[in-house]
């Protein structure tokens, strides 16, 4: 298969029942239902999940994230890939077959739709090499247009996550949602109709890891070619009957070995279980491990599971011990200090703070260190998971700066929350 020139042989895949199958099915029913959801469930006022990405802030079921917790993004980052490490060491590629989105939508609605329009393998390849006819275009269109419904709504759910779902779903989005989510259509659309396994073959990064992150340990389809070989002349097990092969949606023959493609669906297994079945002989495909020994507790995953222990603590140390507001005091840009008409000298400030909690809160602004020093500014009132930037005047009298500069302490206080933040009074030394 090629994505370069036209030699990319069309995969036909065979429908297949068994009990991997129906786990697949409810695997990815549960995931769909993560997906439509999650975005309508509402915690504190806000969506369990959202990437508010203009205003910069990232909710996760109650919890706020803002730039100013680079760090513990940083760290549930580091979380999610060494999950993802330790998960394929020891596992394989079963993310891939039971709870990609590429694989769930490919497996519970593209090939499904594609079998109702166009009918089994047998009918698809005999239309597909026959000339142009009105049927051929009636079905064809039929699953075009059944794509195009489907990437339309899938891309809406996508987009909830960012937009939030009411807003999104009722017209009352920014406009730059719309188009991102027509763009996020147009490119399932083409995934459903004609990129499909190619994405795994040749775009996903993860399935390019494979190499690194699995051993011959790890979890994969197997094919039993002690028992299965030879096929000529019946000596073997298998009586080639290239179920295996039909069903494959990578278009992969699992006889040949193991193969970066694979993406152990065990579609290829349940093919081959009802075979053998009626044969009354064991199952020649299996899930295995290439040295046919399986210890899950070995060097690289000891590795993994420290790293993700030391990962999880930190994150929940600077979780939970992090203030629920922060914040950050300048000075105004090009500006030192002012001799106001009475004499006193004037410093003015912008203060910034964000809060992280989903609540409401008002702070009074004071200032400490710099005795005779008044402060002009507002109560500040922050929303719930809201960020304000106010200016802040500080005065002092003449006669009382013994320097140029002066440190000082600026105070915000609600309740008994406390913040302070350091900053320089600046004037003529007078």
């Amino acid at each position: 298969m090629s994505l370069i020139n036209s030699a990319r042989t069309w995969v036909y895949s065979a429908s297949v029942k068994g009990r991997f199958q129906r786990v697949h099915r409810w695997s990815g029913a549960a995931l769909q239902a993560i997906l439509f959801v999650t975005p309508w469930v509402v915690i504190d006022g806000h969506p369990a999940v959202q990437a508010d990405v203009p205003g910069r802030r990232l909710y996760a079921f109650g919890a706020v994230f803002t730039p100013t917790d680079t760090l513990l993004l940083v760290l549930m980052g580091l979380f999610i890939a060494f999950t993802m490490f330790l998960f394929t060491a020891v596992y394989g590629r079963l993310w891939c077959g039971y709870a990609c989105p590429q694989t769930v939508f490919l497996e519970e609605w593209v090939r499904p739709i594609e079998r109702w329009t166009e009918g089994e393998r047998g009918a698809r390849m005999a239309r597909d090499k026959g000339p142009l006819t009105v049927e051929k275009v009636r079905r064809k269109g039929a699953k075009w247009l059944a794509y195009l419904g489907l990437a339309s709504v899938v891309a809406m759910a996508f987009m909830s996550w960012f937009a939030g779902p009411r807003p999104l779903w009722t017209g009352q989005a920014a406009p730059g949602y719309y188009g991102l989510t027509l763009a996020v259509t147009a490119g399932m659309f083409l995934d459903f109709v004609w990129f499909r396994e190619q994405f795994c073959n040749f775009l996903c990064p993860y399935a390019r890891l494979q190499g690194v992150l699995c051993d011959d340990q790890s979890l994969v389809v197997a094919y039993d070619a002690a028992r299965g070989e030879p096929r000529k002349g019946g000596a073997g097990a298998c009586i080639d009957c290239n179920k295996c092969v039909a069903v494959c949606p990578q278009g992969i023959d699992i006889r040949d070995g193991f193969q970066l493609e694979c993406v152990t669906c065990a579609r290829c297994v349940d093919a081959c279980q009802i075979v053998m079945d009626k044969r009354g002989q064991p199952n020649l495909i299996n899930y295995a491990t290439l040295s046919g020994e399986r210890h899950n507790v070995r060097p690289r995953t000891v590795v993994y599971a420290s790293l993700l222990s030391v990962i999880a603590l930190a994150f929940f140390t600077v979780l939970l011990t992090r203030s629920p507001v922060d914040g950050n005091i300048s000075r105004v840009a090009g500006s030192t200090y002012v001799t106001d008409t009475d004499g006193w000298i004037r410093n003015t400030y912008m203060l910034r703070l964000t809060n992280h909690e989903n609540h409401a809160e008002t702070w009074e602004v004071s200032v400490a260190g710099l005795d005779s020093a008044e402060i002009i500014a507002p109560a500040i009132h922050l929303t719930g998971a809201g960020t304000t930037t106010v200016p802040v005047v500080v005065r002092v009298p003449p006669g009382h700066l013994s320097a140029q500069s002066v440190p000082l302490r600026v105070v915000v206080q609600a309740h008994d929350d406390v913040l302070s933040f350091n900053a320089t009074f600046m004037s003529d030394g007078g």
